[in-house]
């Protein structure tokens, strides 16, 4: 049976929040939990393994089955409302990272709301045919392709009474190309059908397709009229990766700047006159790159040329990547964001390099920084990290500057008595615009209007968002009901959301025989007054079978994952699975037998949480690999095969594979 992977990110406020202790249950398709796992400080679970079907069968166009295997996600914190992920599809080989958006509970909500999202099978496993539309009859052009950022998606037909959601461009192509396409496709099909899939985004941004038309969107997830997005899907690493790669590429003619229309479809159930989605992988498997891939289908003459301007963003990607060894005055900007971010991620490390010199701390706060995000952790600030770092930037500074409005304006608690509506004007509109503006961090689908004090058709449209998002009559209309409605999300928010820099990480950790304080401070590189402080301890005396709190290392996540045992699990195929040995999961668990029973849960030592050769380790002063060789029970050879060192330097922050 072949092995995919999982991982969740659960947070908010355009992630801004991470989440710690949300409990993730992962189910199989007849609802037995597989495992629970509980979000770290910067929101993320451990990276799991699950059972699914070969990759060869998801690149068979042929196969008429279901080329995965579906399971479910449960997400559940205190004071959020709940969300369910079904038939959420794992490959062979590829890890899913699932992204998880809780929204805070209102004021007097008694109880959560659970938000279900199904996932289901790509757009090239469907026979909905296709109508997209060319842009021939377009009558309003913009002057320069811009990446827009936000994109507003509209999550159905346009004349739906759909919800828009807006996303970044970068997160929006992988979500439709994680929606259009399997992962397991060759390398040169993923990037043509990415290539296709950003070109078509701009082509419909270019034109003004649908606001020339009054829509308020850019883009439906509709696959009769544009392409698939469904939103809060996983998304795959081999995606992933491409897009931060080339999402500022597109397609077009020579001697034009508009994005080329690139129409396409699956190439099996349904046929076109644009690219065939199955006939890209036929044609990688033949060695074409992604460009000739795509003049299969599109003019001969087509190009790949690149759209330097992104609108919302504070600086623009300097144009060569940054490195250990640069400076200037890029280097000073990304240290400065990348501190802020450190107050609402504390797993980062903080930056002592000179102001401006990018030296060891600076790609060490980097790679920690592309790690947390799923990004590629070479630490070298490429364009996908350059974006991703200035909008986390943008979104963390945002909500400090609600912070300090909202102190301004003098909220409190009591709605105002008034009516509002469009072409009303003065301090209530003022304090409406500020409540959308906050509403509009933690809500997906309300666009956050311009505070100016004037009802104008923006705000009217997001008080139509926000009344259709808390199921009010949706008549852009500020009354009683919505004035109440908006204070209930506001004085929720700030119940319920923890303040910017305080979030932290503790791990729970049973008194074994032979602990020490001094041991257990060791094992979790922490020290015995932290330990102490954190459980109110007025000694080192311990009892066996005691449990303490234990302040995690940044970056740290808890010591142990939890598996549900299933029918045919023995103590050695669950070791195996995870790269760990029986003594160590008996240890944990103190069993002194081999005999399991069949949901039975046990805790599996988290550093073999992904089934991999190697444990990653901080290099710390007074390290050598001699000692660190010695601690470990291997060789110095090795650890220097391993991360293919040619010599014995270490230096301090410096992370190593060690071979388990």
């Amino acid at each position: 049976m072949a092995i995919g992977y999982l991982t969740i990110q659960a947070r908010t406020a355009q992630e801004a929040v991470p989440l710690s202790g949300v409990q993730v249950n992962i189910l199989d398709n007849e609802g037995n939990r597989i495992y629970r796992l509980e979000t770290d400080a910067d929101g993320n679970t451990q990276t799991v393994p699950l059972e699914t079907l070969d990759r060869s069968y998801s690149q068979n166009r042929y196969f008429t089955g279901t080329p995965f295997f579906s399971y479910s996600v449960q997400a559940l914190a205190d004071g959020f409302d709940s969300v369910l992920v079904t038939d959420l599809p794992i490959y062979d080989g590829e890890t899913a990272v699932l992204p998880v958006v809780l929204v805070p509970m209102a004021q007097k909500q008694r109880s959560p709301h659970q938000e279900q999202i199904s996932i289901g099978k790509p757009a090239a496993a469907m026979d909905t045919v296709r109508h997209q539309e060319s842009n021939s009859d377009a009558v309003r052009i913009l002057r320069q392709v811009v990446i827009p950022n936000p994109i507003t998606v509209h999550l159905g037909p346009p004349d739906a009474a759909a919800r828009n959601v807006q996303v970044s461009f970068i997160d929006y192509v992988k979500n439709a190309a994680s929606s259009e396409i399997y992962p397991t496709w060759p390398q040169a099909a993923l990037r043509a059908n990415i290539y296709a899939i950003i070109t078509f985004a701009l082509n419909r941004v270019y034109t003004e397709w649908y606001r020339s038309r009054g829509y308020f969107f850019d883009i439906t997830n509709s696959t009769a009229y544009d392409q698939y997005f469904v939103y809060g899907r996983p998304i795959y690493d081999s995606i992933s990766q491409i897009v931060d790669e080339i999402f500022n590429e597109y397609v077009r003619r020579p001697g034009q700047n508009a994005p080329y229309f690139t129409s396409f479809c699956n190439g099996t159930t349904v046929t076109c006159a644009g690219l065939s989605q199955w006939g890209t992988v036929d044609l990688a498997k033949r060695g074409l790159a992604p460009l000739a891939i795509l003049r299969s289908y599109y003019p001969n003459d087509i190009e790949i040329v690149q759209a330097d301007a992104v609108s919302g963003v504070l600086s623009s990607y300097p144009g060569a990547p940054l490195k250990e060894g640069s400076s200037g005055l890029d280097v000073q900007t990304v240290q400065a964001y990348l501190t802020r971010i450190r107050r609402n991620y504390p797993a980062i490390p903080a930056i002592t390099d000179r102001t401006g010199s990018f030296g060891s701390s600076t790609k060490a706060a980097v790679e920690t920084f592309q790690r947390i995000f799923n990004l590629t952790p070479d630490g070298i600030v490429g364009k996908g990290t350059w974006y991703k770092i200035s909008s986390l930037y943008a979104a963390v500074a945002r909500l400090a500057e609600l912070d300090s409005e909202g102190n301004t304006l003098g909220i409190g608690t009591v709605p105002p008595n008034t009516v509002l509506r469009q072409g009303s004007k003065g301090q209530d509109v003022l304090t409406l615009q500020y409540l959308l503006n906050v509403a509009s961090e933690y809500y997906p689908g309300i666009p956050g209007p311009v505070q100016d004090g004037i009802f104008g058709s923006g705000t009217a449209q997001a008080v139509m968002a926000f009344q259709q998002a808390n199921q009010l009559a949706v008549d852009g209309i500020v009354g009683k009901q919505t004035w109440e409605a908006l204070y209930e999300v506001y004085l929720g928010i700030g119940e319920h959301i923890p303040p910017s820099g305080s979030n932290g990480s503790t791990a729970s950790y049973t008194v074994q025989a032979g602990d020490s304080l001094w041991l257990i401070a060791q094992k979790y590189h922490t020290t015995v007054d932290a330990i102490k402080s954190l459980n109110g301890l007025t000694s080192d005396l311990l009892n066996i079978g005691q449990v303490l709190k234990i302040p995690v290392e940044q970056g740290g996540t808890a010591p142990y994952i939890e598996y549900i045992v299933r029918a045919g699990d023995s103590l050695w195929t669950i070791a195996q699975r995870y790269g760990t040995t029986v003594e160590a999961i008996m240890r944990l668990n103190g069993l002194s037998s081999d005999a399991l029973r069949i949901g039975q849960v046990l805790k599996i030592p988290a550093q073999a949480d992904t089934p991999s050769s190697y444990i990653e380790y901080t290099v710390r002063a007074g390290d050598s690999l001699w000692t660190i060789a010695q601690k470990y029970h291997t060789t110095v050879d090795a650890i220097k095969s391993q991360n293919g060192l040619s010599n014995d330097m270490l230096r301090i922050g410096q992370i190593l594979r060690i071979p388990v």
